[in-house]
This record gives C-alpha cells, structure tokens and sequence, in this order.
C-alpha cells in the first residue's frame, strides 16, 4: 500500500474512506455445517458444558486461563454468572450440530466499534472439540461474523506467550504474530507475557477461501482425517 505525506512531507496513516462505526455483535446464532455457536444461555448451556470440561481430567485446560477449574456445577454456574453474562466480553457457546451437546465456549472482547477493532478470546475448548473440524470452523464462523457481517478492520488474539497450543493455533488459523507485551499483567500469582496476533480485513478473503476449502468435506477421509492441511490452502 502507498505511504501517504501530509503537506510537510511527514508519512501519515493512508487514508479510511467512508468509514462508518461498526455494530456490536448480536445475539444471534452462527450456523456451520459440523457446529453452531449460540449466545450464552445459563440455564440452557451450563450443565453441558460443565460435563464437557470433565473429560479434561487432569484440568491442564485451565492452565492458562486467569480463572477456574471448579470443584463443582454450583461454583462453574456462579462463575458464568458472575463473569460471562455481559456484553464485553461477550460469550458463546459451541454446539455439535450431531447432538446438540456444548463442548466449549469462546467470547468477542474488548470491542471497539467506533475503530473497528475486536478481540477474540476467553477460548476453552473441551477434549471433545479439541483437534476437530469444529474447533476451527467456530473460529472461522466467527471471523466471517467480525468482517463480512460487522465490517470490523481488525480481529485480534492474544495469549500467554508460553501457552505452545494457543501460539500455535493462531498462526495456524492465518493470524499474523505483532510480539510480546512483557510483564502484561498478573494471573494465578503468575506473571504473563502477552503474546499478540491479528488478522486485518484486507487479509481476510484469502483465508475466508482457504477455511471454505478447507472444511468442505471432500477435504476428509472416511476416518475424518484432513487430506490437505489448512496451511496448505493457505500456500
């Protein structure tokens, strides 16, 4: 993209053209073809999604997340309350469209419409969504959501720097590494360096065609398994 001047020759942001704020995200559902997200609904959602996060036995899912595990359905059902009824952030869960049983949950956050700038985060993803074709079609519904629906500029990751699967996922889902924030805050008595990823709209048709390709089911073997890897719709 040409850099643009001001009359004195500095550089300069180029310039946005008829920009207009964008909207919040709804409380909508976002369909797939293998899984569906749905607003956070307590009474509907929390037992599931509890007895999901079960199957993680040995809690290593919490690791990195500021909150949780919890000794039982009362305590995880407050804590939902409490913390993920609001609007930023701003929490769905992941349905098995075979099912119909929650196997995770994730959440848009720091939302700024005016800039059009948006986060997704508070990812937890039970041993039943792990390493699945709806594990990354739930990311790929919500970055359509953020840019062909909202038209937001930029979807932003970020994660401990020492959390290796969430690193690795986001490169592998196409965002871009910008570094390390160190000393970013303080979670569990634990310091964390904050590693940031983003994806920006004009990035966003290449990769919406690879996760097309790459979910459509001809991509899958009679055993499930990918024949071509998402990086290589990417290349």
């Amino acid at each position: 993209m040409k850099r643009e001047c001001n009359s004195s020759g500095q550089a300069i942001g180029f310039p946005v053209d008829n920009w207009q704020e964008c909207s919040r995200p709804p409380q909508t559902d976002m369909l797939g073809r293998y899984c569906r997200l749905s607003p956070l609904n307590i009474d509907k959602h929390a037992e599931s999604l509890y007895q999901a996060y079960a199957h993680d036995s040995y809690d290593q899912n919490w690791t990195y997340l500021s909150y949780g595990p919890f000794s039982d359905l009362v305590c995880f059902r407050d804590w939902l309350q409490d913390c993920c009824t609001g609007q930023d952030p701003f929490f769905y869960v992941i349905i098995d469209n075979n099912n119909d049983s929650v196997i995770g949950l994730a959440s848009y956050l720091r939302i700024e419409p005016v800039v059009g700038v948006i986060e997704v985060g508070h990812i937890h993803f039970s041993p039943l969504l792990q390493g699945t074709p709806m594990s990354t079609e739930a990311m790929f519904l919500m970055m359509q959501r953020v840019f062909d629906e909202l038209g937001y500029r930029r979807y932003e990751w970020k994660c401990d720097s020492l959390n290796e699967k969430s690193n690795k996922a986001a490169k592998r889902l196409g965002f871009t590494f910008e570094g390390i924030f160190r000393q970013a805050t303080l979670y569990k008595g634990r310091n964390r360096d904050t590693a940031w990823y983003s994806i920006l709209d004009n990035e966003w048709p290449r990769l919406k065609q690879a996760f097309i390709s790459w979910l459509n089911p001809s991509n899958f073997d009679s055993e499930g398994l990918q024949r071509k890897s998402l990086g290589d719709k990417l290349t």
